[in-house]
């Protein structure tokens, strides 16, 4: 096998000694001679499988008493339509910071069941103090880091009390959070935390039974947290692979461990971008992720001859998004620190190869 480093959005890169366990053990998990994709759900071995990721995420995140871990499917996308079915029927109203694609897509599903007030912000991620915020509002909803765009909450909102949900997909387990700054995290787990799949959601108790009567049982955050996330079959597969990522973070120094690395990735590839006179970044410093850097050419020629000769030497899904172009590169947790210093050893030689092109060159 050549090397390939995937710097894909999601589904993303995997730790390699995950996979390589799941090889390991993919015909004969932990002596019961079947595969986990064969385990009942209702077994003792996964049982242990789920309690123990569970237990994981509590030990990484520091996740207090007061919040339910729920194993979900249908990804980061249900949430944007479970979340104001659960949270909407007392107040009824919503405010959304619309930061990029993603919370545009959630008010609009979250519009469909409430009053929702938009506080647009794109680019520049200003701070958010109580008093931007509607008094009636039943809950802040953010997208916390923006996959498509590149940008990030520096510091979150301050909301007076008002529960503060985010949609954290794209960079959960990248550095540390204050849960207890949070009344709902949830986050697809096919970035940071495992195969696509299963989706994760850290809840506060007290936000938990406010869905009304009509409100489908599957829909419901209190028919998880009553059954174990196992009222039907959980998808069992993705929570065990889910689990030995969790496991990987912990070997590696636990969630301060990845930010070390991450901050490293990052400060390469920015430097890399910012001190070159043919790529540029559009994303104010005080705004740019750690997980998801995009970068251009003043050409679209120079872009696709540069993705054609990055995909021939290893470097895949480096395509921006169909939105907004260029390229972007995703640094998940798992992405190694060898892979950014060839990305950056590789743009810094087509540079030369063009002949130091000016961003403003067409």
């Amino acid at each position: 096998m050549k090397q390939v480093f995937n710097f894909s959005a999601g589904p993303a890169v995997l730790p390699r000694p995950v996979l390589e366990k799941v090889q390991k053990e993919l015909l004969n998990y932990s002596g019961t001679d079947m595969s986990v994709m064969e385990l009942s759900h209702r077994s003792g071995p996964f049982e242990e499988i789920i309690q123990g990721a569970e237990a994981l995420l509590r030990e990484l995140m520091d996740i207090p008493e007061e919040y339910e871990v729920l194993f979900l499917q249908g990804g980061a996308s249900l949430q944007f339509s479970m979340i104001p079915m659960n949270l909407l029927a007392e107040h009824g109203v919503a405010d959304y910071i619309v930061t990029g694609s993603w919370s545009k897509k959630a008010v609009k599903e979250a519009g469909k069941i409430g009053t929702i007030h938009r506080i647009e912000s794109p680019g520049d991620i200003p701070a958010y103090t109580k008093e931007d915020f509607s008094p009636e509002a039943a809950y802040v909803h953010i997208t916390s880091n923006n996959t498509i765009e590149g940008t990030r909450y520096a510091s979150y909102p301050e909301t007076g009390g008002i529960p503060l949900v985010a949609d954290m997909s794209s960079h959960i387990l990248s550095e540390p959070i204050d849960v207890s700054s949070f009344g709902l995290i949830y986050a697809g787990a096919q970035k940071n935390l495992g195969p696509s799949g299963v989706t994760v959601a850290i809840v506060r108790k007290d936000l938990i039974g406010k869905a009304p009567e009509t409100c489908p049982t599957m829909l419901k955050y209190e028919t998880y947290v009553e059954n174990g996330s196992m009222f039907n079959t959980p998808p069992t597969f993705a929570i065990y692979v889910l689990k030995l990522v969790l496991e990987w973070v912990k070997e590696n120094g636990g969630v301060a461990g990845m930010e070390a690395l991450n901050r490293e990735k990052a400060g390469l590839l920015y430097s890399c971008i910012d001190e070159s006179s043919l790529f540029s970044n559009p994303v104010p410093e005080a705004s740019r992720s750690l997980m998801n850097i995009p970068f251009t050419t003043a050409s679209d020629k120079v872009n696709k001859l540069f993705l054609e000769q990055a995909k021939r030497r290893g470097f895949e899904f480096l395509k921006g998004h169909r939105s907004v172009g260029g390229m972007r590169a995703s640094l998940y947790n798992a992405m190694p620190l060898e892979g950014v210093r060839a990305l950056v050893d590789f743009m810094k030689e087509f540079e030369a190869d063009q002949g130091g092109t000016s961003h403003v060159d067409h």
